[in-house]
């Protein structure tokens, strides 16, 4: 088991997607630990949009998600975008850059998230190409476990072809809780047994968020809904596993007012504050401070 104290986060605690349509809303003071957007999103973005994102950068710490990397994608890298966001990430001070394990590209912008095939010569293909983003970049980046619908050509698990890839890289995981539920009602796989075989120690932080059911067997990733128990009970186990670790949460459209997305924050801090005290020693968690002591190993 990897515990919180063998792992290095770049943030910690809990955090929260910050989308435009937020502005004109004041966040709660203390309500979230780090905040993410999506490079692309802000890239070259003055005016008063520009000034609010400065703001926020300046106040909390920042990790960013990119869209539009296209690790698996036939085309050559879009190394002008990498450097763009090489330049984003020193001009903001961002904590982690993260991307999609998947492709939306061929020669234009898919504007979907498309599966790369689990087979070896696509984990050579795409490990390559990661590694080649990180000398650009200078650091390390985290690639997402994404859901997926179809598995064309397939020749390996999932969960083998994203550590193979994570190992062949020697990248970083943004370990999504919400796409490993989707996938294994879609796939039919013990959602569990999946995250067990992530290699904990390459974890940056997470991501929860809501879906929609579709149908009995078929679950959507929209990232416009709550978070759901059984999503939630998935993250408690990853925490029970791995240690308490960053976690973020996800919403993208049908967002309600700020103080609805806080409290959902809130609920990923009381699911850490209690894993936390659950891999304290007794003598230390009713010591005096024995859960700021905890905390700080997040």
């Amino acid at each position: 088991m990897i515990t919180s104290k063998t792992v290095e986060y770049p943030v910690s605690g809990a955090g929260l997607g910050l989308r435009r349509s937020m502005m004109g809303e004041e966040m709660p003071p203390g309500a979230v630990d780090f905040l993410e957007v999506a490079p692309e999103n802000w890239i070259n973005v003055g005016g008063r949009y520009g000034r609010w994102l400065r703001e926020y950068t300046e106040r909390y710490p920042f990790v960013i998600h990119g869209l539009s990397l296209s690790i698996g994608s036939p085309s050559p890298l879009d190394l002008e975008l990498v450097k763009s966001v090489k330049g984003f990430i020193r001009e903001h001070g961002i904590r982690c850059y993260s991307e999609h394990l998947s492709y939306c590209s061929d020669h234009g912008h898919l504007y979907d998230l498309l599966p790369i095939p689990f087979t070896p010569e696509a984990v050579t293909y795409v490990a390559g190409r990661i590694r080649q983003v990180q000398d650009v970049l200078g650091q390390r980046i985290a690639m997402e476990n994404v859901s997926y619908y179809a598995a064309p050509a397939q020749e390996m698990t999932e969960l083998e072809f994203i550590n193979a890839v994570l190992e062949e890289a020697d990248c970083d995981l943004l370990l999504d809780v919400n796409n490993i539920y989707v996938n294994a009602i879609n796939h039919r796989y013990d959602p569990v047994e999946f995250l067990r075989g992530l290699p904990g120690a390459r974890i940056r932080y997470a991501h929860v968020a809501g879906h929609f059911n579709e149908a009995e067997d078929l679950m959507v990733d929209t990232h416009g809904a709550p978070v759901i128990d059984p999503v939630w009970e998935l993250l408690q186990e990853a925490y029970a596993h791995f240690g308490v670790f960053p976690t973020l949460l996800e919403r993208d459209f049908n967002i309600p007012p700020l103080r609805e997305l806080v409290q959902e924050v809130g609920h990923v801090r009381q699911l850490q504050a209690g894993a936390a005290g659950a891999a304290m020693p007794e003598s230390s968690a009713s010591a005096p401070g024995g859960m700021a002591h905890a905390r700080a190993y997040r």
